[in-house]
């Protein structure tokens, strides 16, 4: 969002205003102008961060202003669903348990049962957690290690 166009016309405005004064007043109202350029961009950034915020918290939809080097940008997103709160020692759905005979290599049993250990789990536990990140992908209550990557530029 360009905010040229307001900081213009404020410049204008007391431009305006103070060609009713003398030469020293014009004066002094240019270089005034000149001045407030940031200062009213970051006030006019404010209102537009208290307004997202207001109707972010109204609605289902998620208000952001981002900075584009000197010019806000706004970026609206659906608010995600939030998930519910998955047990680890409970199946995630209706609290129902359903019984299930799986034979694994002893080598990935192994591995298994060390890793719950590690984890403070029981293997039963710690298997329903990984078949639940699994199947919920990474960002919906898998609590294992994450890694973010990307680059910043300012």
């Amino acid at each position: 969002m360009d905010l040229s166009p307001y900081v213009d016309a404020l410049r204008g405005d007391l431009e305006a205003t103070a060609a009713a004064g003398t030469d020293e007043t014009q004066a002094t109202a240019r270089l005034l102008s000149g001045a407030l350029d940031s200062s009213l961009r970051l006030c006019l950034v404010d209102a537009l961060s208290a307004m997202a915020a207001e109707v972010t918290s109204s609605s289902d939809v998620e208000v952001e202003i981002r900075m584009h080097g000197r010019e806000p940008e706004i970026v609206v997103a659906a608010r995600p669903a939030p998930a519910a709160p998955a047990s680890l020692d409970e199946p995630p759905d209706d609290g129902a348990a359903a019984r299930l005979t799986v034979r694994l290599p002893e080598s990935l049993k192994e591995r298994a049962e060390a890793k719950a250990a590690q984890d403070g789990l029981s293997v039963n536990a710690w298997i329903i957690r990984a078949v639940n990140g699994a199947l919920t992908g990474p960002d919906h209550g898998w609590t294992g290690p994450r890694r973010t990557t990307g680059f910043a530029r300012s």
